[in-house]
């Protein structure tokens, strides 16, 4: 039985797959253009992989004759110049024997001496070594994918980019190699180029997007018509919107549904089974996120930052000009919305960045009910949650506490408010037993906190104060999403930051369903600074 993988490569023979058709016709395109062709994006997104299909495909072209070549540079950041020309020589030599190998045919006599005789020194000679080999190909074209060209030593880069640049501008036809792709996690523009000059110019850029819903659906399908278990509707959409259709978190819910949890294979894998393994993602420790945290964590400027995004709906302007934007979507944290302002990539992500965020301890804990009430309080007797109450009591404990919440550690004045309802009902929920996550709707902003319970969903929803309009049009969004998972009931937190705040809890019916709104305050100064 196939698998769904998530360590390195996926084989179709082995795993299940997206087959990306529509990608690897545009990119099969572009190579019989003869294109330089650059794709630089986060790791764990499939590219390795989709290269290596395009490559097969071009190897099994019959209308075209290609001699295609894949050179890996992962192993070579640490090595001078000539070292690394001397390496990926023998790298080209294993290559091209590889391919004669697979075609199982001998190079010809004078094929093999030249191959014994060369040496790469520099760039130099590396771009004579392909001159003198198309004479060599018969007509064949040479098609070159170089996988994490990140890692290309500092001190080779120029020249190695100046002399595809050459090759490439050449008109002959018979220029070797006749395509070229590129692929890596930073952008040619950042890695450390004289940036007065632009010896890669040429590039054409392709984007490997992450998968659509509908390839979700393709790729879960595979694992149903196998073995004949189905997955609800609704899982497949909530797995798509909760990842966004990063390729490593899709496969990893999978695995976690088909491989781990122990689901009966006559039974359909529900959203209860879905909530499991939500919650089961958000606090392991796999690679992707791994990767995540440790990338949120390198520059100081970027906690501010990402807190900016996700806790503001005026957002922060995409624009790849600024370093701080460019390394965040790099990374792969954020990506370009579709107002030009920036989002964070999936909910999941969203959640691991306030968890890494915010404060193991934020020292108000005990505070968070009167003496006389805890968490079971706020059950009714059938084991149901009375949010009402619930959120009422947070209300109340915001002014209890008073200007101590400016004394949360690592956390700016500006987002306590939001953290602390977080943390108020992330304790609330692990107390009780049930699971909570993000649903986050345009990436930025607005935060819906989704609650299962019990078999019961309830979603909160929070957001700063940016102006009347805003407030009212949020509760017309909820209202929308409310009526899209079927709930008749929500709530609607708002901070308050503005030096005159104006509280408010208020109960509307919003088409048919109820909404309780609260309009909190949240306190800016200590008393000595008002004073």
């Amino acid at each position: 039985m196939k698998t769904f993988n998530t360590f390195g490569p996926v084989n179709p023979e082995e795993h299940y797959v997206v087959s990306r058709e529509a990608e690897l016709a545009d990119f099969i395109k572009r190579v019989k253009l003869g294109r330089y062709i650059v794709i630089f994006a986060p790791r764990q997104t499939g590219k390795t992989t989709f290269f290596q299909w395009a490559l097969d495909a071009l190897a099994a072209d019959t209308t075209e004759p290609y001699f295609p070549l894949e050179v890996n540079f992962e192993v070579y950041e640490d090595y001078t110049a000539p070292d690394f020309y001397d390496s990926l020589y023998k790298r080209i030599y294993e290559e091209i024997a590889y391919v004669f190998q697979k075609r199982c045919i001998a190079p010809s006599k004078a094929l093999s001496q030249f191959l014994e005789d060369t040496k790469l020194t520099d760039h130099v000679a590396m771009l004579e070594f392909f001159q003198e080999f198309a004479n060599f190909l018969e007509g064949e074209k040479l098609v070159l994918v170089i996988d994490e060209f990140d890692g290309i030593p500092p001190d080779a880069l120029r020249g190695f980019l100046h002399a595809l640049r050459n090759i490439y501008v050449q008109r002959s036809m018979r220029k070797c190699p006749y395509s070229v792709g590129i692929v890596g996690v930073k952008n040619v523009t950042q890695l450390n180029l004289d940036r007065s000059i632009s010896p890669f110019n040429i590039q054409d850029e392709f984007t490997l997007p992450n998968f659509t819903l509908e390839q979700v659906r393709e790729l879960l399908a595979q694992y149903t018509e196998e073995v004949g278990q189905a997955f609800a509707s609704e899982v497949i959409e909530n797995i798509h919107r909760q990842t966004a259709g990063q390729p490593f978190l899709v496969n990893r819910f999978a695995q976690i549904l088909t491989q781990e949890m122990d689901i009966p294979k006559t039974e359909t894998i529900t959203m209860t089974h879905f909530s499991k393994a939500h919650a089961e993602i958000l606090e392991e420790r796999n690679t992707n996120l791994t990767h995540l945290v440790t990338n949120i964590r390198r520059d100081p400027r970027f906690k501010n930052i990402l807190m900016e995004i996700v806790s503001y709906e005026r957002g922060v302007r995409f624009s790849l000009r600024q370093e701080i934007i460019s390394e965040l979507a790099t990374y792969g944290v954020i990506a370009r919305g579709i107002d030009d302002r920036c989002e964070i990539i999936n909910p999941i992500y969203h959640y691991c960045i306030l968890q890494t965020f915010r404060p193991i301890v934020n020292g108000l804990e005990k505070d968070y009910f009167p003496e006389d009430t805890d968490f079971p309080d706020y059950l009714t007797p059938t084991e149901q949650i009375n949010m009402e109450p619930l959120l009422d009591n947070f209300q109340d404990f915001i002014p209890r506490v008073g200007f101590r919440i400016l004394e949360v550690p690592e956390t700016p004045k500006e987002y306590v408010g939001q953290d602390l309802l977080y943390a108020y009902l992330d304790q609330f929920v692990s107390l009780v037993r049930g699971v909570m996550y993000l649903e986050v709707q345009t990436g930025r902003g607005r935060m819906d906190l989704v609650i299962f319970h019990n078999g019961q969903k309830y979603i909160v929803e929070t957001k700063m104060w940016e102006g009347q309009r805003r407030y009212e049009a949020a509760k017309r969004q909820l209202s929308a999403y409310l009526k899209l998972e079927g709930v008749n009931e929500g709530y609607y937190v708002v901070f308050d930051h503005r030096a005159e705040p104006e509280p408010r809890v208020e109960t509307e019916t919003i088409d048919g369903l109820t909404i309780r709104s609260y309009v909190i305050p949240v306190i800016q100064q200590t008393p000595s600074q008002q004073a």
